[in-house]
């Protein structure tokens, strides 16, 4: 039987929690392809315990009854989720690709809540606002490390779409997002990434988002742990299956909400760990000196509340074992007693709050310890008080491998063409070999190249003066941050990408700083483009500005300016708006900008007339 590997300890009807994350509880003794769950107040409820097309059991299948029946009760997603299970998609993304491409079946045809919820579940998310009928397509890429010929296939599957809307874009996790995607091309593209090691299977909607790790991973003399085996290995937890070793696991099938996981590998905290909902913090062993991680629970950033992480006083050693047996007991306690009603909060961290965090702590341990697999959990350990400056990654930097260079390179708010996917393997192939990174400020990192080769790269025409693509930008051009923008998004209030990456050139020319001055832009309060982070904040909001021809006040694009934000150890969420309702036009936004730079960055102005430049830059003059 497939479903023996899945380990079922107990009959749904009986159990109200699972010790095990590996235990679809409805399939024990029987593989029907239907299960009723007779509740308690309500009538029966009837779900797919087993997808036929695979013999895999779905991801409702794991859910004890007690969660099955607040399902039931739950919100509109939760209820599509109990009428047609979303690993379906594995198999139905398949099947409408053959029927459009024969002519029997159009994207309108298919169900609205397959085309915007379920195929989420394959990581296609239905642009309908702004491309109907075609779709991003988000990847897994953990530790944001991807090679040549991946970012080859990349470009072989968007060019299709065209300039405008066949686009790759980086994220702020590490990740690639791949635009204008269509369902009768995807079966080949999900192929396509399968024979590369790649997936974009549960990297949507209600499941663990892409791990993102240490960028510097095994090229960085400061660096504490490697975390590229951690991030390949939790992917595999929450992405393979285990019984048939295809990607799709449906243990992980039914989450509650999206789960964030993030492993630092350095005091630098590149990983950005406090706005994870698992942030793993690299910490020497006060006693013992080995090395682990201290666990922080909860960050995250949404419309309704935007949180940083919370200490979880838990240590555990930097092992494999340890930390995918970690992070396996926390998601289960989430998959089973995590919200399932209120989607705002079906987080993380409403949950450890409703236990508190020392009754979560003994909720994990006695988790962990009904695996059976001999991984201690110790209180947290000290961090180090010794004074630590957050490094660069944009530039050229010497490795510790003797002769060894890595070069990162600013790519503007991390969208990409077809083209700039084909010259960047090429830069991979000729200098790195293969290997190019992503950082979560959507940049690039080439590891080891060659020390006599690092001057031909920067010749390169690719990172030349014509090239959007630069290996020494400026302090703010290279530290612009977006998220996608109303051109693609349908919940945007204003576009940024194009916004931010036209305001950081301005801004270059106008003042200078000193030091990296970190601009994200989001579109909406959703704060995908984590604004509460940054230096400078710019989210999207309502403003008004004066018609000079009524006289009247009239609603124009505008922003609210978030300042003060933090990463590295010493993070902080500026939660606080500083400035609201700002125009978006760059004659009102820019001086507002240069304003703040000056007075809380010590920015100075270029040696020109800055209302003239202004001026000129904006067209006016």
């Amino acid at each position: 039987s497939k479903m023996v590997g899945y380990k079922a300890t107990a009959v749904l009807s009986t159990v109200l929690a699972s010790s095990h994350a590996f235990a679809p509880a409805a399939l024990v003794g029987h593989q029907q392809c239907a299960t009723q769950l007779a509740a308690a107040s309500a009538d029966p409820i009837t779900f797919e315990s087993v997808d036929t097309r695979t013999g895999k059991p779905t991801g409702t299948s794991f859910l004890p009854a007690e969660t099955l029946e607040r399902a039931a009760k739950g919100n509109p997603i939760e209820k599509a989720k109990l009428k047609k299970d979303g690993t379906s998609a594995f198999v139905d993304v398949y099947e409408f690709a053959a029927k459009i491409r024969a002519g029997e079946l159009t994207w309108e045809e298919v169900e609205k809540a397959d085309m915007n919820s379920r195929l989420k579940f394959v990581g296609m998310l239905h642009r309908d606002k702004r491309t109907p009928g075609q779709f991003l397509m988000r990847l897994k890429v953990p530790n944001g490390i991807c090679n040549a010929d991946q970012m080859r296939f990349y470009a072989d599957c968007v060019e299709k779409y065209g300039d405008e809307k066949g686009v790759v874009d980086i994220t702020t996790r590490q990740n690639i997002q791949m635009r204008g995607v269509k369902i009768e091309d995807a079966p080949d593209i999900i192929d396509g990434l399968h024979a590369r090691n790649q997936t974009s299977f549960q990297s949507a909607l209600d499941s663990v988002r892409n791990m993102v790790g240490h960028p510097l991973a095994g090229i960085d003399d400061l660096e504490m742990v490697d975390t590229r085996e951690f991030c390949n290995a939790i992917n595999d937890l929450v992405s393979l299956d285990p019984v048939t070793g295809t990607r799709g696991n449906p243990q992980w099938g039914n989450l509650p909400r999206k789960f964030n996981i993030a492993i630092s590998g350095s005091r630098d905290d590149y990983a950005h760990s406090h706005i994870n909902d698992i942030g793993l913090v690299p910490c020497e062993h006060a006693e013992t000196g080995v090395m682990g991680f201290n666990l922080a629970l909860g960050g995250y950033m949404s419309i309704k509340r935007v949180a940083e992480s919370v200490p979880a006083d838990m240590w555990i050693p930097a092992e494999r074992e340890a930390v995918v047996t970690l992070c396996e007991a926390i998601l289960r306690i989430f998959r089973d007693e995590s919200e399932r009603k209120d989607r705002q909060k079906a987080r993380l961290l409403w949950l450890v709050e409703k236990y508190g965090v020392e009754d979560f702590k003994k909720a994990v341990i006695k988790e962990i310890e009904s695996y059976d697999r001999g991984v201690k959990v110790e209180d947290a350990q000290p961090t180090s008080t010794e004074p630590f400056e957050r490094r660069e990654l944009l530039g050229v930097h010497k490795q510790p491998q003797e002769g060894k260079s890595r070069v990162g390179v600013l790519v503007p708010t991390g969208r990409l063409s077809a083209k700039e996917c084909r010259q960047i393997a090429d830069l991979a192939d000729a200098y790195s070999g293969g290997e190019v990174r992503m950082t979560v400020e959507q940049n690039l990192i080439f590891p080891n190249v060659d020390d006599d080769k690092v001057s031909a790269m920067l010749k390169e025409d690719s990172l030349g003066k014509k090239s959007r693509l630069e290996a020494n930008p400026g302090f703010i051009e290279g530290n612009t941050v977006s998220c996608t923008g109303a051109q693609f998004c349908g919940l945007a209030l204003i576009e940024t990408k194009v916004h931010a990456e036209s305001v950081a050139k301005k801004l270059e020319d106008l003042v200078t700083v000193d030091k990296p001055i970190r601009i994200h832009w989001t579109g909406c309060p959703n704060s995908c483009g984590q604004v509460q982070v940054a230096d400078i904040g710019i989210m999207g909001a309502p403003a008004r500005k004066l018609n000079e021809e009524t006289g009247k006040m009239m609603a124009v694009p505008g922003c609210k300016i978030f300042v003060g934000g933090r990463v590295g150890e010493d993070a902080h969420l500026a939660l606080e708006p500083f400035k609201t309702g700002v125009p978006l036009a760059e004659e009102e936004l820019i001086p507002e900008l240069i304003e703040i730079l000056k007075s809380e960055f010590g920015a100075v102005d270029k040696k020109v007339r800055k209302r003239d430049k202004i001026k000129k830059l904006v067209g006016l003059s």
